[in-house]
């Protein structure tokens, strides 16, 4: 990018600052701010209400937007996946996906993923790196102004969630960063109520997280009911098991306010984690620590080389029975996307255009350079 400044991921007042460093009046921050953040143009040339003059220094000094769509599939049911490239050519997946009452953007944390969950495709790249508040706010509008057309709104609202590649609490500054932009309310304003944050238990943000009034809503994946196999599934567990874990998820809990959300993701693996037992020792964990949150049930979303199985339908009505049984509230979550690859845990897919191998091959040679 040649040293010029990304200013998607400026708020208003580091706009202001900016341009008066340029010599400019302050409004023009305020101006530039609404074009990105509201207007969601991804280029000065489209900021006609700016002088010629001042537009072409800006192509010399800045930058509107860094990301690029290399590729973009459109689902059967009307789910879109993006495959973008950062400005340092590294991959970024994002997902739109349309309902009846809503929109959802599912977007990207980081590339690649530094975690090794044993269920996830995205797991096998690795971690590249992590994303700028500035990558992170791109992902949407680009998914808006594919779906909505430049500038223009969802008739229904926008949700957010932090789902799709990498793990949103190990890039925590750029992540709140990022949702602070969004919510501004000369932006894009998705404030904080409608973005959801998927964690596999980062416990140190996970308190941290507890303490900060305005917040997004939170989920944690949790895919185990005991150590031993949490180990084995997410070997984050190692570091911060159940006990620990749950722990730091009931003090969340005491925090929450009217209309917050705070969920578990259970990811079904035929015949690993899906027995009837299996789904007593979920619900007695949870019980125990008095955690009152709703369970998503995911049925695993196959995909090679992953060694899984997503469990029959009989099998997750059963778990979701169970559960109920013993009070716990247990919600089946319905698939979007997988003819797309676009499904939970389908990221960095084989795909016609890039492929896992490759994917893995530039991770490698990143990595030894």
């Amino acid at each position: 990018m040649n040293e010029r400044v990304p200013l998607t991921g400026c708020s208003a007042d580091e706009l202001v600052q900016f341009f008066q460093t340029l010599g400019e009046p302050a409004y023009r921050g305020r101006q530039v701010f609404a074009a990105l953040q509201h207007r969601r143009l991804q280029s000065f040339a489209e900021m006609s209400d700016l002088p010629k003059a001042l537009r072409e220094r800006l192509n010399e000094t800045a930058v509107a937007a860094t990301l690029k769509v290399e590729s973009r599939y459109l689902s059967a049911d009307g789910t879109r996946r993006f495959l973008m490239k950062t400005h340092d050519n590294l991959p970024v997946e994002t997902v739109f996906i349309p309902e009846e009452h809503r929109d959802t953007i599912c977007f990207s944390s980081q590339s690649g993923c530094p975690l090794q969950c044993t269920f996830c495709l995205t797991a096998k790249l690795g971690l590249l790196r992590s994303l700028t508040p500035g990558e992170i706010v791109e992902q949407v509008i680009i998914a808006l102004n594919d779906v909505y057309g430049v500038g223009q709104q969802s008739p229904r609202g926008t949700n957010l969630v932090g789902m799709g590649a990498g793990e949103p609490l190990l890039n925590f500054d750029a992540l709140m960063n990022a949702l602070r932009l969004m919510g501004d309310p000369h932006g894009l304003f998705i404030v904080p109520h409608r973005v959801t944050v998927s964690s596999a238990g980062v416990v140190p943000r996970i308190r941290e997280l507890a303490g900060i009034p305005d917040r997004p809503n939170l989920a944690i994946s949790l895919a185990a009911p005991t150590d031993e196999l949490r180990d084995e599934l997410m070997p984050i567990n190692k570091k911060w098991p159940l006990e620990e874990l749950l722990g730091a998820c009931r003090k969340f809990e005491e925090t929450l306010k009217p209309g917050e959300r705070f969920t578990f993701e259970y990811v079904l693996l035929d015949g690993v984690n899906d027995s009837d037992e299996h789904a007593r020792q979920l619900a007695n964990l949870l019980n125990r620590h008095d955690l009152h949150a709703r369970v998503n049930l995911i049925p695993h979303n196959a995909a090679d080389p992953l060694p899984y199985q997503p469990s029959p339908a009989t099998r997750v009505e059963m778990f979701k029975s169970i559960l109920a049984a013993k009070g716990v509230r247990a919600f089946v979550r319905r698939p979007r996307g997988r003819d797309i690859f676009a499904a939970c845990g389908q990221l960095a897919a084989v795909t016609q255009t890039i492929g896992l191998q490759r994917l893995a091959s530039e991770v490698s040679e990143r990595k030894s350079a």
